[in-house]
């Protein structure tokens, strides 16, 4: 009995997200982003944050590409500071109705709205240095955001937060977003060539520069549908069928099948970001 508590716990472990999208997936969006702008923009992006002392936060501060990938989470523990935010992270566009981003974002509380607009004040010289710091942290952030599928499609149930399914043999709380954001990501990041080299080894020049075309709102119907295909399609043969009778294990097998995918999804936002970058900074 004790030899089989040790292999579980020891399963256990291995198949738990160590950071996850929650820090992981974020900070490689971040990397990738950051090895791949100009030169001048990569200079001007740490100027900026040499002066994160100015946002007051020393809780959650800002170092390097990482931190400023991870700050607007980070902040979400300061209570009604920046409670303003919350709404920004994500848009519940319904995977099972015609594509409406208008209807996901009313006043401009939804991630895309989010990247063009934080986009639009990190290139702006003539704010305070607090201001596009802000404004780089949140963009940074949000394109990470976009690229995670349950931040951009969903059925009316919160971004499959309210979707319970099991991932290998942990059940518990565990949901369909929880699933995405944690265990799925690392295994896609850290599956060798693992982290941002890794990822960008696999990618031709070529393959780069088609990655980084399109619109925040392409890049948001690109991922609504990848919601659909992806996140709840590994768990349901019809995504927008009725729920399932019991609930869903992504086993080992699924998970091999979407590593690819999520591999893709982390390559693209870092090099979405990258272009957004150079464009306000380069």
């Amino acid at each position: 009995m004790k030899s089989r508590i040790l292999i579980l716990i020891a399963l256990l472990v291995a198949h738990a997200p160590a950071a996850a999208w929650w820090e992981y997936g974020h900070y490689t969006v971040g990397r990738i982003a950051e090895r791949t702008v100009k030169p001048s923009t990569r200079a001007a992006l740490r100027a900026l944050i040499r002066q994160q002392a100015l946002l007051e936060t020393p809780t959650c501060p800002i170092r390097n590409i990482e931190d400023a990938s991870y700050w607007p989470d980070c902040i979400k523990g300061l209570g009604e500071r920046f409670n303003y935010a919350f709404p920004w992270h994500y848009q519940n566009v319904d995977i099972c109705k015609p594509f409406d981003l208008a209807a996901a974002c009313r006043d401009g509380n939804c991630v895309s709205a989010q990247i063009e607009r934080n986009a639009k004040l990190l290139a702006d010289k003539t704010l305070p240095a607090r201001e596009r710091l802000m404004a780089l942290a949140f963009l940074t952030h949000f394109v990470g955001d976009l690229h995670m599928p349950l931040h951009a499609g969903d059925k009316g149930d919160l971004g499959g937060n309210r979707f319970a399914a099991s991932y290998g043999i942990i059940a518990g709380r565990a949901n369909l977003h929880s699933i995405w954001d944690g265990w799925i990501a690392e295994r896609g990041i850290s599956t060798p060539p693992g982290d941002a080299v890794g990822i960008l080894t696999g990618l031709g020049m070529a393959e780069r520069e088609a990655m980084r075309g399109g619109t925040v709102t392409d890049w948001s119907r690109e991922m609504w549908e990848e919601s659909r295909q992806f996140a709840y399609g590994s768990v349901m043969q019809d995504p927008c069928g009725p729920p399932p009778a019991t609930r869903p294990v992504i086993d080992e097998a699924t998970t091999e099948r979407l590593i690819p995918v999520v591999r893709g999804q982390i390559a693209r936002g870092g090099l979405r970001l990258a272009r957004l970058l150079d464009e306000a900074l380069g």
